[in-house]
């Protein structure tokens, strides 16, 4: 969460030290950094239009007269974190053409850390047509050798399918191509992001671009649509208008803190979309307690009812639902499930939507974890089953757990990839597994375990394929509020990765 000015400056004059110590203020006074942005970035046109004698980047001494390092001085005495720019090529992407860091890498990583850099956005352009993965690897490992945390921004719009590659290289990466402060824009680009859901968690989101919130080219309706359904899919929320412009209707989208609250969940997942029908479309996005996101979008150019139901957007059955209207702020029950609205002309109500009495944390003691009711699943053949392995397509058709010739009572069978979580609700401490590939997998599968509590991965097998024994994993589960427990697959091409949860324990308070 944060601002970048590129969406409001572009290259032109404007865009300057005061105006970034503008906004920098602004994210303070205007209660900003209380809703949650912390990161005030910079994007193209901050640099002189050639390197040093020593090879360095120059500010331009024009726009930032007192250099980048006192800027970023500046806006971490705000208690926020700065952000810069620059491109995985020879040059930037202005028409300018300002030195990019192809082949540089080291050295503007370094100089970056010295001056307290916190976010780097690298862009795609002049690239030489040069590999993507190599070209942003290596400024991965030059970040890392500064030994400061920098946040990566792969920025090459997804061009090389960054989703199934930047996992390990950047924290985010662009899906699309440049956004633009029209509705098809958009629209078009919510459209191409939310059918990456599978791709998005905690530590490498799908990036969309910046907000247009606030740059006038759509109305105050279609602007919360556009903050709704970034939210929804877990989208980082980068501010593009000039703040100091800004109206109190903007202000007022912008630090809505319950859709912030959808955005930020720590569970991490993106929203998919459970229907859509002539312009109708309906998203859900599990969140951390057990509640669901539930947005009505409406792309027509008319008022449209759009409805669903509980149980399609994963909630489980229950007497009553609770529905809180994240814009209008209304509550209301719904006895039979049915979640619905009249939604405006390209417009979206998004509903947090919670089952009568909630998700209960788990019971106090050890417990099997298998006996205890998920709050969301996502497996990659048929469903995750109870204390059996995976099987085939079908519900409760796997057979004993067998990982090595060693049978397991309790457990869960899933299938690379995977993912099943819990709520905890912060009262647990403790996590025991033993996990491996289940006896009927063909004989070259492999796989990955990881354990994760909340956003931190607290549990590693490494690659263990059908021969490997059982491996046992602890895990510290203590303060966190969602266990996640995700498989992946091993990268061997094969996909009958039969993957066991066996003897899952957890301790809690």
């Amino acid at each position: 969460m944060g601002f970048n000015n590129w969406n409001s400056t572009h290259c032109r004059r404007e865009f300057n030290e005061k105006m970034v110590k503008g906004i920098a203020d602004l994210f303070v006074s205007k209660g900003l950094r209380k809703a949650g942005y912390q990161y005030v970035n910079i994007d193209d046109c901050w640099a002189k239009s050639a390197r040093d004698g020593n090879g360095n980047l120059v500010p331009d001494p024009v726009r930032f007269p007192h250099g980048i390092k006192a800027l970023a001085d500046y806006v971490h005495a705000r208690g926020l974190k700065f952000g810069l720019y620059t491109s995985a090529g020879t040059k930037t992407c202005d028409r300018e053409g300002f030195p990019g860091g192809l082949d540089h890498e080291r050295q503007d990583a370094k100089l970056f850390a010295s001056w307290g850099v916190d976010y780097l956005k690298y862009d795609n352009c002049n690239n030489e047509g040069r590999d993507a993965r190599t070209r942003y690897r290596a400024m991965r490992d030059a970040i890392e050798r500064t030994g400061r945390p920098i946040v990566l921004s792969v920025c090459e719009w997804g061009e090389n399918k960054p989703w199934e590659w930047a996992g390990d290289v950047g924290h985010l990466w662009r899906t699309t191509g440049d956004i633009t402060d029209t509705w098809s824009s958009m629209l078009s680009i919510a459209k191409q992001n939310r059918a990456l859901a599978e791709y998005a968690g905690p530590g490498h989101w799908n990036d969309p671009d910046m907000l247009e919130v606030g740059n006038g080219g759509m109305t105050a309706t279609e602007y919360r649509s556009h903050f709704t359904l970034w939210s929804v899919m877990a989208a980082p929320l980068l501010i593009g208008t000039d703040l100091r412009k800004a109206s109190a209707e903007t202000f007022d989208i912008l630090t809505n803190r319950d859709v912030i609250a959808v955005d930020q969940d720590p569970l991490g997942r993106q929203g998919t979309v459970v229907s859509s029908e002539g312009g109708r479309t309906v998203l859900s996005k599990p969140l951390a307690n057990g509640d669901r996101a539930v947005v009505l979008f409406n792309e027509t150019d008319g008022p449209v009812d759009i409805t669903t139901r509980a149980s399609a957007v994963g909630l489980p059955a229950a007497s009553s639902y609770t529905l809180h209207d994240l814009w209008s702020k209304e509550r209301s029950v719904s006895h039979d499930g049915v979640i619905g609205a009249s939604v405006p002309s390209h417009g979206a109500v998004i509903y947090r939507v919670g089952a009568e009495g909630g998700v209960a944390a788990p019971p106090s003691g050890t417990s099997d974890l298998s006996a205890l009711a998920p709050t969301s699943v996502s497996n990659g053949w048929g469903p995750v089953e109870t204390d059996t392995s995976n099987g085939e397509q079908a519900p409760d058709d796997g057979s004993p757990m067998t990982i090595e010739g060693v049978p397991y009572r309790r457990g869960l069978g899933a299938h690379a990839p995977s993912e099943v979580t819990y709520h905890l609700g912060g009262s647990c401490s403790r996590m025991t597994v033993d996990v491996g590939l289940d006896d009927e997998s063909v004989r070259d599968g492999s796989v990955v375990f990881r354990v994760y509590r909340d956003y931190t991965k607290v549990a590693d097998s490494g690659l263990l394929t059908v021969d490997d024994p059982a491996e046992r994993l602890t895990a510290d589960l203590s303060g966190g509020s969602v266990l996640r427990l995700v498989v992946t697959d091993g990268g061997n091409g094969r996909t009958s990765d039969h993957a066991d949860w066996a003897a899952p324990r957890i301790t809690c308070a």
